[in-house]
């Protein structure tokens, strides 16, 4: 069921209010009242919003009267970026003055237009009048304020399982059984996590193991307890104690009196228990319950399973890596399926049989997903109605409620709610496709998705923690590391998961779709067959997404179109995405989407120059022209004062001077196929904010400015295929020697000539640097001596460098070093191969070393 988001939306208007800078309002005339009437109301209301979001589905007026109140939450958030696009358009005048803006900038200290002024008084008091008429009905409700916590409840699990069920599991069940022989060596019981999605037998594979004859012989005393809702010490230890003994009565026992009798109980017996389904990520409410279970004598011979969808919780309950159980196999699925499709002793038809198949594959290898299209299609023979399963999104059939679907809603539900948010926009990406965390990060920016970040904090901080809360719920999984950003797929299923929840917010269009929900804000238009628009995309208003994918490549008129539309249409529109477009050139009007914040034109090859208009996208915060065929960056480029993120490819040889006050908010800067550059544009020390710098086939470069020693922000460096680049940098200056930097990853990836490090960047950053990268440097021939300052070192890979025979003598000093990776290094591989290299015992000390051919 579509999602309204509502709660989280309240959040971000909430929040943006309170960070309006005073002065943006305080002279906007009587526009504070109306802004002060408008934040009570809307905290009046979000105070009840999780008691609306907990009765909706019961209740179809509320469930009506919540969709109202997001369109006018969401017009609310307009009209507050309204002040902030007014103020970069005032503080630009300010910053670039001109005859024609002589005025402004005589009222620019005192107020914003009066124009403006009266025109955001009107907007906010007709949004304040829209509530005012919802206020009768919304109170008849009679809501309660209630806490935001995601406990989820769910079916109560037996210990039991007919083993004939079970399909495919008897590998994962020997190598569980083979940890649960393990002698421990701990007080501590040993605690064996299995992690998964929802459905993907976790619980399944438990049973299996609970009931197998060699554990039961192993283990005298069994327990199984299904955790499931709120990790309650008092309500866990009940539940053993009666598994244990089930005459025990134990209802009014204190804490106290529950810890003597378990122990009593379990008087240093051999038990196996099993926690079912923990969704517990409090580490003091596991520490207490581990700390009663411990042994009293030595060694715990005892084991603990745990079922979780959540690493975080693995990690939390256990010093092992957790057991990551993946689907089944393509025949065990197709046995499974066919076990729930058919009865046993049927009729088999050849017909249906080959369409199951197809249907298998929507499955992924999840047998929950297998066992609930299966029973959908039980004694049906009609081919039609097995068509229909094959052809249908998962999401859009109908489940009950221990079904697919209802099983991964219950990890949608347990998710704090800007996650929630931030999953279901993962919707508008298509099945099976590889995400890369920088882009959606992004993208989640561009849209207001990301909490305000805490002091010493960016944005992008903020990003990659929802990543990582959504990698370690299993909610996506990540494909392949890149050093400053990684890929990662979602599951098919939790796509229609996040499909459902976001139908009124996210929708792929292509050449056949005839319908869309006039309230949706985001938009994928991914089909060769589109030459033109969507007729149904042009009575639109609200959409703050656009991102054109494998449209025709032969016509402009679909970009050029599109394009036009957002001017006309989508006046708040926040992020536009054009990648490999046909386009030669940018129409002069896009200089009127004042609130977009993402521009992403990368591989537009025709596009050689850009509009002139493009300074008034003041909101910029990412400019992606990597892979365009620019001759220069224009000077309006450096009038952005938001951006953050700027990816470009330029013919020039030599980029314009960055000048002071500009660009001061720029976290990335790469520099993209810059073929013809011979160096860095002058200015460079400006970039005070700069934490990312790429530089990348740009193979006319010979050298670094020293002025990068001002970046003291600076924490990513890294330089590929820039073929003639010299990057000796001594330290030439008394104050070089106590130079502070940050750099944290350092990576030279292709470097032909390369001779020597960057001392000045590297030592000055000794007490930083954690990672450091040197690929396919063929003229490398001696790592200097100075390198062993570097003590925050953690990771060290050194790839393809033929000439270079040996590490710095004292590498054991690097006390911090955690891995060393040598690769394709004939003379390093020998003589540091593992116990029989002459120099291995220098590195022996390092935790992980890989060593390859």
């Amino acid at each position: 069921m579509a999602e309204t988001f509502l709660f989280n939306i309240a959040e971000r208007v909430l929040a943006k209010i309170v960070h309006l800078p005073l002065d943006e309002v305080r002279l906007a005339f009587n526009v504070k009242t109306d802004l002060k009437k408008l934040e009570d109301t809307m905290i009046s209301i979000k105070t009840v919003l999780l008691d609306a979001e907990r009765q909706q589905h019961q209740n179809e007026k509320l469930r009506l009267c919540m969709w109202k109140l997001r369109d006018i939450f969401y017009d609310a958030e307009d009209v507050i970026d309204d002040f902030k696009c007014e103020a970069l358009r005032k503080q630009d005048a300010i910053n670039h003055p001109n005859i024609n803006n002589l005025k402004v900038r005589v009222l620019s200290s005192f107020c914003l237009p009066l124009s403006f002024s009266l025109k955001m008084s009107h907007k906010i008091k007709d949004i304040n009048g829209r509530l005012g008429e919802l206020a009768t009905e919304w109170n008849s409700f009679d809501l309660r304020q209630c806490n935001d916590s995601r406990h989820v409840f769910r079916r109560e699990t037996i210990s039991f399982v007919d083993s004939t069920d079970v399909i495919g599991r008897d590998e994962d069940k020997e190598n569980i059984i083979s940890m649960l022989m393990k002698p421990s060596e701990d007080r501590n019981v040993p605690v064996i996590p299995i992690v998964g999605i929802g459905g993907l037998g976790k619980t399944t594979l438990a049973q299996f193991v609970y009931n197998d004859d060699r554990v039961t012989s192993l283990f005298p005393l069994k327990i199984w307890i299904c955790v499931s809702e709120e990790f309650d010490l008092s309500r866990l230890l009940k539940l053993i104690i009666q598994s244990i003994n089930k005459e025990e009565n134990c209802d009014d026992l204190t804490l106290e009196a529950l810890h003597a009798c378990l122990r009593s109980l379990l008087n240093d017996k051999k038990f196996l228990l099993v926690l079912d389904d923990v969704w517990n990520e409090n580490q003091a409410k596991w520490v207490e319950l581990r700390n009663l279970l411990r042994s009293t004598d030595g060694f715990s011979p005892s084991k603990i399973i745990v079922t979780t969808r959540s690493l975080k919780v693995a990690s939390i309950m256990s010093s092992i890596p957790p057991y990551i159980l993946k689907g089944l196999s393509l025949d065990d699925c197709l046995t499974l399926f066919t076990k729930w499709a058919f009865n046993e002793g049927d009729e088999r038809h050849p017909n249906l049989t080959r369409i199951g198949e197809e249907i298998v594959k929507k499955c992924k290898g999840v047998p929950l997903a297998l066992r609930t299209l299966g029973s959908l299609l039980f004694q049906k023979t009609d081919e039609s109605d097995w068509i229909y399963i094959r052809e249908s999104e998962i999401w859009r059939l109908e489940q009950n409620e221990n079904d697919i679907l209802p099983e991964l809603k219950l990890s949608y539900k347990h998710l704090p709610s800007h996650l929630q948010r931030c999953l279901a926009f993962l919707s508008l990406y298509k099945k099976d496709e590889f995400y890369y965390s920088d882009k959606v990060i992004r993208l989640w920016m561009a849209n207001g998705l990301l909490e305000f970040p805490n002091p010493n904090q960016e944005w992008e901080d903020v990003g990659k923690r929802y990543l990582n809360e959504l990698l370690s719920r299993c909610l996506i999984q990540k494909e392949k590391d890149f050093c400053l950003y990684f890929t990662f797929k979602m599951h098919d299923l939790v796509h229609d998961l996040a499909l459902d929840v976001s139908q009124k917010e996210c929708k792929i269009v292509n050449s056949e779709t005839e319908t869309v929900d006039e309230n949706v804000r985001h938009l994928l238009l991914c089909d060769e067959k589109l030459v033109e628009v969507p007729r149904v995309l042009r009575e639109m208003k609200n959409v703050k997404t656009i991102i054109i994918q494998d449209a025709s490549k032969e016509s402009k008129t679909i970009h050029e179109s599109l394009i036009n539309l957002c001017v006309s249409n989508f006046k708040y529109l926040r992020a536009l995405e054009l990648r490999d477009s046909p386009l030669t050139a940018l129409p002069n009007s896009i200089g009127a989407l004042k609130h977009l914040r993402d521009l992403d034109l990368a591989k537009c090859e025709g596009i050689r120059e850009l509009p002139r208009s493009l300074y008034k996208l003041r909101s910029l915060q990412s400019l992606n022209l990597g892979g365009t065929g620019l001759k220069q960056l224009p000077d309006s480029v450096q009038r952005l004062i938001e951006l953050r993120h700027l990816d470009i490819t330029v013919k020039a040889e030599h980029l314009k001077e960055i000048r002071a006050g500009c660009w001061t908010s720029l976290q990335y800067l790469k520099l993209n196929w810059c073929i013809g550059l011979e160096c860095l544009p002058e200015g460079m020390q400006y970039l005070k904010s700069l934490r990312t710098l790429v530089l990348f086939r740009c193979g006319s470069l010979v050298s670094l400015p020293r002025s990068l020693k001002f970046l003291t922000k600076l924490e990513h460096l890294e330089l590929v295929r820039c073929f003639r680049i010299n990057l000796k940098m001594e330290l030439e200056e008394e104050e070089d020697k106590d130079l502070q930097l940050s750099l944290k990853t350092f990576s030279l990836l292709g470097l032909d000539d390369l001779g020597d490090l960057p001392r000045l960047l590297l030592q000055g950053s000794s007490s930083t640097l954690q990672q450091l990268r040197i690929k396919h440097c063929l003229e490398l021939s001696v790592l200097p001596v100075w390198l062993l300052n570097l003590t925050s070192l953690r990771e060290l890979e050194i790839s393809s460098c033929h000439y270079l025979s040996a590490l710095p003598e004292g590498i054991d000093r690097l006390t911090n070093l955690r891995k060393l990776t040598i690769r394709g290094c004939p003379e390093l591989s020998k003589r540091y191969r593992k116990n029989r290299g002459e120099d291995w015992h220098k590195i022996a000390h390092i935790r992980k070393v890989v060593i390859k051919d």
